[in-house]
């Protein structure tokens, strides 16, 4: 497709430069492990980029979960109603409830979206090593001739990157292939659980959302599981390693800014309940999440009145 182009010509740009930096550290200039790592460089400079898209994907999932109980009233309002009016009026509602909440249901999946053309590009400059690397077509970018059969030449645990399950007759690679697509579907699956089972408030479990996103935690890896048989090695390798740094930002964002409401807030409200117990200090609940407001224990065990952390004392 014409229109990847140009993103296949930015993928086997930076596909070649971090292969130029491995070999400034000591790496061989020819086929090697440089060319897996180039592709999971491709990975990381990537997913940074789009870190400022994931904390606003964040906030719109989490708008999503707020706002489910009022989508789902406003939906059983008009249930019943199907004349244009009430479909009118339905979806102007719905639009008022999201701007009133500054939500956007597609902005909790534009990550995902941004990816899939870099996924496609990568795929194609992929499966375009070998006709390059024989002289059937013209090199992308910095990938010429020679750069192509180096790259055709490396392995990952004797997988060939260009190495495809449904093509391959090596069978070490359809045994590297297998492993690449359990670990691309389960990480995948862990990565959907923690998001549904510890990051979504109660009364986001039910209605039509929920049902989506527990249709999602099973439906995506067999996806994953089914089409990559089709996938070569680089690309398996691009997924899983997106997929870990997935999982590894989600946990982390889970943790630290948790859906208020959901069971990871209730975890962190516990665990800062539990440290700030073994200094002898009790928090209030709005000090749970924000740890501005302390009563702090007396020897006596008498309770002090509420402290403001950041509050200067007047001269």
């Amino acid at each position: 497709m014409q229109i990847l182009a140009p993103i296949e010509w930015v993928v086997a740009w930076i596909i070649y430069g971090a292969h130029w930096l491995f070999t400034l550290i000591g790496f061989g200039h020819g086929p090697g492990i440089a060319w897996v790592l180039a592709i999971v460089v491709l990975t990381v400079v990537m997913r940074a980029a789009m870190m400022p898209l994931f904390f606003k994907q964040i906030v719109a999932s989490r708008g999503q979960q707020l706002i489910a109980p009022e989508l789902k009233a406003i939906q059983d309002k008009y249930k019943d109603k199907k004349d244009p009016a009430s479909r009118e009026a339905m979806s102007r509602e719905t639009m008022a409830l999201y701007k009133e909440h500054g939500s956007n249901p597609l902005s909790s999946c534009l990550p995902m979206l941004l990816q899939m053309p870099i996924f496609f590009a990568l795929f194609r400059v992929l499966g375009a090593i070998a006709p390059i690397a024989a002289g059937e077509r013209a090199g992308i970018g910095p990938i010429t001739q020679a750069i192509a059969a180096d790259i055709q030449q490396s392995s990952f645990f004797g997988a060939h990157l260009s190495d495809v399950f449904t093509t391959t007759t090596n069978t070490v690679s359809r045994v590297v292939i297998i492993f690449l697509i359990v670990a691309m579907a389960a990480s995948t699956f862990i990565t959907q659980r923690q998001l549904t089972m510890k990051n979504m408030p109660e009364s986001a479990m039910t209605g039509q959302a929920a049902s989506m996103q527990k249709m999602m935690l099973y439906v995506m890896p067999v996806f994953f599981a089914i089409s990559g048989v089709n996938f070569p090695v680089g690309v398996l390798i691009y997924w899983t390693v997106t997929n870990l740094w997935s999982m590894g930002q989600q946990y982390y964002a889970i943790k630290r800014m948790p859906t208020p409401g959901s069971q990871a807030e209730l975890d962190l409200k516990a665990k800062k309940a539990a440290r700030a117990a073994a200094k002898g200090v009790v928090l209030e609940p709005a000090a749970l999440v924000n740890n501005s407001d302390v009563i702090e224990l007396t020897a006596s065990g008498q309770r002090q009145q509420p402290k403001r952390k950041n509050r200067n004392k007047k001269n």
